[in-house]
């Protein structure tokens, strides 16, 4: 590796990093699925010791040629890793790939778990990094859909009226903290059957959206019924950059809640409240393996799903 220099990333590196990832998506995809404000944010993230758990790779001209992140979810012995290599740079692509996997294996002995899962996101049409995943042992585990709704032609574009609250339900933003520990409560409680959920202390869901550039307290709703939180959606900024769209992070409902067309409510509230924000439409993913019928709800509204990311997932047990 004498031909390359390896280094920690800092926040100063976001726009170059940025170049990297883009150009690859670009060869892959035909444009970048990702914005300047996702590495931005990955980079500031609490998540992340960039003095140990981020790598650079520089070739002998001093151009990145590669970068790789890797972290415990929740302080769970689940591992979130990202992954990017120039395209065609076999040596620092195997490189990056072996690091993650050791600094994984570093975390899981500082947290006290006997092994751990390293899960690493591939869109379905990158043959090389699929083929990278495979030759380190990994196995695809799930599938993330994109779901999209363009609200040209549609009620959304004319009006961009909400819809009005069947009797005894009631909705309220995040700007206030009994909003916020609601939200929290139905997330927490709503998606604890999901694949790989790992639950987390209020401080800790707070500060991750807090610490967001596209997150927006406002975008938050919560449904009460009776007066009771029965069901969330939490929108964001996040695809407003590239594709002037809003975000749909988290759509959940409360498991004795469900049946009763809340989620229906708040997603077709979120789609109208983009419209009026001027937005081409509305974005969201959902696990393929969703406990709940999400995706034909998504489908029934107008979404169509408009990309597919694998979940690749390594399993290791320390010696």
């Amino acid at each position: 590796m004498d031909k390359y220099t390896v280094s920690r990333p800092t926040p100063d590196n976001a726009h170059e990093i940025y170049d990297l990832i883009a150009a690859y998506d670009t060869a892959v995809l035909g444009a970048p699925d990702v914005a300047l404000a996702d590495v931005v944010d990955d980079l500031a993230s609490a998540e992340f010791d960039l003095t140990k758990d981020g790598w650079l790779v520089r070739d002998a001209a001093g151009q990145l040629v590669g970068h790789a992140m890797v972290h415990s979810k929740g302080g769970s012995d689940i591992f979130l890793a990202e992954v990017n290599a120039r395209m065609g740079d076999a040596e620092v692509a195997d490189l990056l790939w072996t690091a993650v996997q050791d600094r994984a294996g570093e975390i899981a002995t500082e947290l006290g778990h006997p092994g751990g899962l390293v899960d690493v996101g591939i869109h379905r049409a990158d043959d090389t990094k699929r083929a990278f995943a495979q030759r380190h042992g990994f196995s695809p585990s799930t599938s993330y859909h994109r779901q999209r709704i363009d609200f040209e032609g549609t009620a959304f574009n004319d009006t961009g009226a909400a819809p009005e609250p069947p009797p005894g339900c009631t909705l309220h933003d995040g700007t206030t903290d009994r909003a916020r520990r609601e939200a929290y409560l139905i997330h927490q409680e709503s998606f604890a059957d999901h694949h790989d959920f790992v639950p987390i202390p209020y401080e800790r869901w707070y500060a991750h959206h807090e610490s967001s550039s596209t997150h927006d307290w406002t975008q938050l709703q919560v449904a009460r019924l009776d007066d009771e939180p029965a069901a969330v959606v939490i929108g964001s900024d996040l695809f407003v950059e590239d594709e002037d769209c809003g975000y749909v992070a988290t759509l959940g409902v409360r498991p004795k809640y469900r049946g009763l067309g809340l989620g229906r409510l708040l997603l077709v509230t979120a789609f109208a409240a983009d419209a009026a924000r001027g937005r081409k439409g509305t974005i969201l993913h959902v696990d393929a393996n969703n406990v709940t019928p999400a995706l034909g709800l998504y489908t029934s509204v107008g979404m169509r799903t408009v990309l597919v990311i694998d979940a690749w997932q390594r399993r290791f047990t320390l010696a």
